[in-house]
């Protein structure tokens, strides 16, 4: 009965956890409204991830919402003026629930852009 019991604690103690990493998902949605559904990832699967891209300004401004699980952590932030695409990753369960809309259509970089290829048009008109 002693080995037994010894045997057991040295499998308990050695036994990997089980992956239950859940995230939201959803592909290219319009509304994070629309990125409630739970997903279980794989178990090579470590982060969720909350993909926000934008593109546009005023009325015309559109966005997309993309939640899924993923193997790796690719974090970025991107800014044009006109079109804006960010990544945020985490590693706990439903921890992607935000709809990343921290990336904006940025107007100054927007005129910064537009007065730098005015300036080049006249330049090169000269």
């Amino acid at each position: 009965m002693k080995a037994f019991l010894v045997a057991l604690l040295a499998a308990v103690l050695c036994a990997q956890p089980a992956s239950s990493l859940f995230c939201y998902t959803c592909d290219n949605e319009h509304s994070n409204w629309n990125c409630l559904k739970t997903y279980k990832c794989e178990d090579h699967e470590k982060y969720c991830t909350t993909t926000y891209s934008s593109a546009g300004f005023g009325k015309d401004a559109g966005h997309r919402i993309t939640k899924k699980c993923s193997v790796d952590c690719p974090e970025t932030n991107v800014n044009f003026g006109v079109a804006a695409f960010s990544t945020k990753c985490c590693s706990t369960s439903l921890c992607n629930f935000s709809g990343a809309n921290s990336v904006r259509t940025s107007y100054a970089v927007m005129i910064l852009g537009i007065a730098a290829s005015l300036g080049w048009v006249i330049r090169a008109g000269l």
